[in-house]
């Protein structure tokens, strides 16, 4: 997920790190072009990546989703590497009054079996429809013990008075996945990391299939920035040239603020180059 966009802004040393890496996500490194994978991961791959060891190399800038270890380990390099957000744990809403309550439960079931940190929420204007959920919710997550232990802990069904009330408290969570279940939904403003609209648009779709960037924004991060993108590894810098014209022209301009700030060496770099 980060080395696609990566490779795309011309990143020229993508490393990548996993902890049990599958020979299908080897071979998934290798096609998007990963210069380097190295088997380790949590917070200690986040501190070699951030500093340098001995075999791993440092780097300019950690991208990627992870536990609540990894999200702290990252926000604790911050300041020394580049990070793009803190994408972990997990989470959906899911903001629905209609349809088929297995399909709503299975996308929060998908949700919980992350890890137990995992929260899975369903926002509803229908009681009824609220309690169909639940029941399915439960026969599914039916021996499936990190899916329990995920929706004990942050699992939640929300009964709201309206469908505007509902938009509004999922704008206010600004939830990584937004599921909502019918296109009059959308015309209202909306705040998620990526938004799923209608029955058939399952969250999974977007892990896995349907292109959007599955580095997303979570623990409401929404709010100010979407997803990974190409642009998180550009480099922005604005460049000027003056002529001695230009800036005898701007030059009142310049004096008074520099002036109204108390900078006079600033007003005076201008008239030492215009006397």
């Amino acid at each position: 997920m980060p080395a696609v966009p990566g490779r795309v802004a011309g990143v020229r040393d993508i490393i990548a790190v996993c902890p049990r890496p599958e020979p299908v996500v080897m071979a998934a490194a290798l096609e998007a072009r990963v210069s380097l994978l190295f088997r380790v991961g949590g917070a200690h791959a986040i501190a070699a990546l951030a500093y340098g060891t001995a075999t791993i190399p440092r780097v300019d800038k950690i991208v990627g989703p992870g536990n609540k270890y990894v999200a702290a380990a990252k926000s604790m390099v911050a300041g020394d590497c580049a990070i793009d957000f803190y994408a972990g744990p997990t989470e959906i809403v899911v903001v629905a009054a209609s349809g088929r309550p297995a399909w709503i439960a299975a996308d929060l079931v998908a949700q919980g079996e992350h890890d137990p940190d995992a929260r899975a929420i369903l926002i509803t204007w229908s009681r009824p429809f609220a309690e169909r959920v639940a029941r399915a919710v439960e026969k599914q997550s039916s021996g499936r013990d990190i899916v329990r232990r995920s929706l004990a802990a942050h699992g939640a069904i929300v009964v709201v008075d309206s469908a505007d009330e509902a938009i509004a408290l999922a704008n206010r969570i600004a939830p990584e996945h937004l599921v909502v279940d019918r296109e009059s939904l959308t015309r209202r403003p909306l705040t998620a990391g990526a938004v799923f609209i209608g029955p058939y648009t399952a969250q999974a779709a977007g892990d896995y299939a349907t292109g959007s960037n599955h580095v997303l924004p979570t623990a409401g991060a929404a709010r100010f920035r979407g997803g990974l993108s190409a642009a998180d590894f550009m480099r922005v810098m604005s460049v000027q040239r003056v002529t001695r014209a230009g800036l005898a022209r701007l030059q009142p301009t310049i004096l008074a603020l520099a002036r109204a700030e108390g900078l006079t060496a600033h007003a005076k770099s201008i008239e030492v180059r215009l006397r």
